[in-house]
């Protein structure tokens, strides 16, 4: 039991000495976990960071893997590929003087994901791991009417949910609301936090406020990857960004959000704190996907779990 004054998911992490954070669902999805990764830094922690990748990560050269479905992304990592959100980072991490390597993982199914995680701990003897999701989807169980998109959150879940040995495994979900263009319904996801609440499981939530240094760096960082990505920038963060400089509303800051209207709100810069393993007790069709070796195989799997399921209905907020 921690103090009021004391941050649940901080202390749980005050006697680890090599902290992973990862991004959960590909993408520009680590890029949510930076003010912790910042925070841990700035505390004297060594601090890797590793994506589950949507990059094109294939054509790597032999030298840039560090293991098995482990990519080591630098700032000069494939220079010709435009869409690179790890050396994007990357780059932006040595501009700032932080350490610049990005790990990244293929796209695959748990077994391989998990081997890759392991070497990654052993490589660096890591004694913490935080798992982010830019979005609420990892909070999803299964049987809500909406799962948003729990493929890649839940095979990064399912993978680290079978390494006891690492002594902290944490989950952090930050831009509340986002997922509701992805059919996710937020009133559910709230009573799935209570359930994780009774449970012990929930460590409670803060918010990244743009007065701290990490939040000016995380606005500075999200600001710099949509300059260097303009044709495919990030929703999720442009709109936790957005959210974190008081923007509230319809707010526009790329065009692949003109089909549909924004709801950016102070929410979308809370950071909701869980425990690993218990968050995953709760997933109804993790013992489902846990042999799997690619993704689709994750994909075929869910969609079988929820052929003949009764699903919970969508709920509006009732104020």
């Amino acid at each position: 039991m921690t103090a009021l004054h004391t941050n649940p998911l901080f202390a749980r992490l005050a006697g680890a000495e090599r902290i992973l954070v990862a991004g959960a669902g590909g993408g520009f999805d680590i890029y949510a976990g930076l003010p912790v990764a910042l925070s841990l830094l700035h505390q004297g922690k060594e601090v890797h960071l590793a994506n589950l990748s949507f990059s094109h990560l294939a054509g790597l050269p032999l030298e840039a893997w560090a293991a098995p479905d482990v990519a080591a992304v630098t700032p000069q990592t494939a220079p010709h590929q435009a869409y690179f959100p790890e050396r994007t980072l990357a780059q932006w991490l040595s501009a700032h003087g932080y350490p610049s390597t990005v790990y990244a993982f293929p796209q695959t199914g748990v077994q391989p994901l998990r081997a890759a995680y392991r070497a990654l701990v052993d490589l660096h003897r890591i004694d913490a791991i935080v798992l982010v999701d830019g979005g609420t989807d990892i909070l999803m169980r299964g049987d809500e009417a909406g799962l948003g998109t729990p493929e890649e959150d839940m095979t990064s879940v399912a993978a680290l949910a079978a390494l006891d040995d690492v002594p902290e495994r944490l989950v952090v979900s930050v831009g509340f609301g986002v997922d509701a263009y992805h059919g996710v319904s937020h009133a559910l996801v709230l009573e799935n936090i209570a359930a994780l609440e009774r449970e012990g499981a929930y460590l409670g939530a803060f918010s990244l406020p743009r007065a701290t240094r990490e939040g000016a760096l995380y606005l500075d960082a999200v600001a710099h990857a949509q300059d260097r990505t303009p044709e495919r920038p990030s929703i999720v963060n442009g709109s936790i960004a957005a959210a974190v400089r008081g923007a509230f509303g319809d707010v526009r800051f790329t065009s692949r959000t003109s089909g549909g209207e924004l709801f950016v709100n102070p929410l979308m810069s809370l950071c909701f704190a869980f425990d690993l393993p218990g968050l995953a007790a709760r997933c109804l069709y993790l013992d489902r996907i846990e042999d799997t070796h690619l993704m689709r195989q994750v994909h075929s799997r869910i969609a079988e779990f929820r052929e003949d399921l009764v699903t919970r209905p969508a709920r509006r907020f009732p104020h």
